[in-house]
């Protein structure tokens, strides 16, 4: 079993969570030599659509980045489902490019009848490979985020890329799920 962090935001974290937590993770661990540490946090929320009340947070940390998940619900137990569902899937996309670079990158020999049948059982997954379809450019005058959400609200986007008067840095504001809005700048 991979190392993994259980946390609550206005929730105690009772065993028979903790248990369910690591239950779920171990439909995981075929991925444990990807697989570095494992952070989890539970909150539940004080919000008026009941679906979103509950919160399950998923980041695992494999050695070329990270893996996250974010699931809501109106029940916990659901959102812990939802959430190890999401994270099984990406990392079988990861693990599918992860033995493809590696298989890309030593040459092998082709299989034999006798492997191809071994190899007939192993999960089939279709690799995601992104592409790039559309390129924008544009001019960056400095504004203010403030300006910068005006702005963004004005084109009806969900993030608007700015260069910031104060830091004169780039930065990104962008609506939340919770109706707010977000700031991304540089450190």
């Amino acid at each position: 079993m991979h190392i993994y962090k259980l946390s609550g935001r206005n929730v105690e974290v009772t065993d028979a969570m903790r248990d369910y937590v690591e239950e779920k993770l171990t439909r995981l661990d075929r991925f444990n030599d990807q697989i570095t540490d494992a952070r989890v946090t539970l909150t539940v929320r004080d919000v008026r659509d009941a679906d979103r009340r509950n919160r399950v947070e998923v980041q695992l940390n494999v050695p070329s980045g990270i893996i996250r998940a974010e699931e809501h619900h109106s029940d916990m137990y659901a959102a812990i489902d939802r959430a190890s569902d999401v994270l099984e899937r990406q990392l079988r996309k990861f693990k599918t490019r992860y033995l493809k670079h590696r298989h890309d990158a030593t040459p092998q020999p082709e299989p034999g009848p006798a492997e191809a049948d071994v190899n007939a059982g192993v999960d089939d997954v279709t690799e995601f490979a992104p592409e790039i379809v559309r390129q924008k450019r544009f001019d960056m005058r400095p504004m203010s985020p403030e300006d910068a959400v005006a702005q963004m609200e004005a084109l009806g986007h969900d993030f608007y890329v700015f260069m910031n008067m104060r830091t004169n840095a780039c930065g990104v504001v962008y609506r939340r799920k919770d109706g707010h809005y977000g700031l991304i700048e540089p450190s």
